[in-house]
């Protein structure tokens, strides 16, 4: 990305280490810079309003606001110009995933996922793109479980026009966490293909990224093979 501006970076976390490691590792990278930090919610959302940085990494714990409501202030349903939020947290629990995707977030991270996830989360966000932890691919594989034996489970968007066989294969490996480089080198087309398919899927989805095309697939049994 020698001939591109480089990513910018806003971090919000409560916790100072935190911030710094965040920042040492991103600036050290040639194509990612922080331009913001803030310790707390309020202060987030007001320096990303005012910044507009391609890419938030939000913690969920804050003091004044939490990473959730700021998510949702940032990037939810009713935001006019949304900004790309990855939310980057400890917890691995189900109504957090669940709220920072509701939320408008285009990725879930853990922050024991290490120094080159999280760049490549901030890259994928930065191109339209998500990542989602694996191991929260596993926690939203058992909540989908537990709505189908009955208990409550997020709402996730139905089609509203039938899926071709090729979009339905491109749904099968989002779900199972491909990339777009993947899903174009499993499906043997070019990468602006898969990026049409994605496209044309969101529209019949209703769904606003891949995440939400994730979580249909899983809702919906589209996510295993065969399908």
């Amino acid at each position: 990305m020698n001939d591109r501006s480089p990513i910018r970076v806003l971090i919000a976390d409560d916790q100072d280490m935190v911030r710094t490691g965040f920042r040492f590792f991103l600036d050290a990278q040639p194509d990612i810079t922080v331009v913001a930090e803030a310790a707390d919610g309020e202060t987030a959302v007001r320096l990303a309003r005012e910044v507009r940085p391609d890419v938030c990494l939000l913690d969920i714990r804050m003091p004044k606001l939490d990473g959730l409501e700021a998510t949702r202030l940032l990037a939810g349903p009713g935001v006019v110009d949304p900004l790309r939020v990855v939310v980057v947290t400890t917890f691995d629990l189900d109504e957090y995933v669940y709220g920072a995707l509701r939320g408008g977030a285009c990725g879930f991270l853990l922050k024991d996922s290490g120094p080159t996830l999280l760049a490549e989360a901030v890259r994928a966000a930065a191109v339209g793109d998500a990542l989602v932890s694996p191991s929260v691919t596993v926690r939203l594989l058992k909540h989908v479980t537990a709505e189908k034996e009955g208990r409550p489970g997020p709402e996730v968007p139905g089609p509203q026009e039938a899926l071709t066989e090729r979009e339905r294969d491109v749904v099968r490996l989002v779900a199972l966490g491909h990339t777009n480089a993947e899903i174009a080198a499993s499906m043997f087309v070019s990468l602006s293909t898969v990026k049409t398919h994605l496209g044309s899927i969101q529209l019949k989805l209703a769904a606003r990224n891949r995440v939400e095309i994730a979580a249909w697939a899983w809702r919906t049994g589209h996510a295993g093979d065969g399908v």
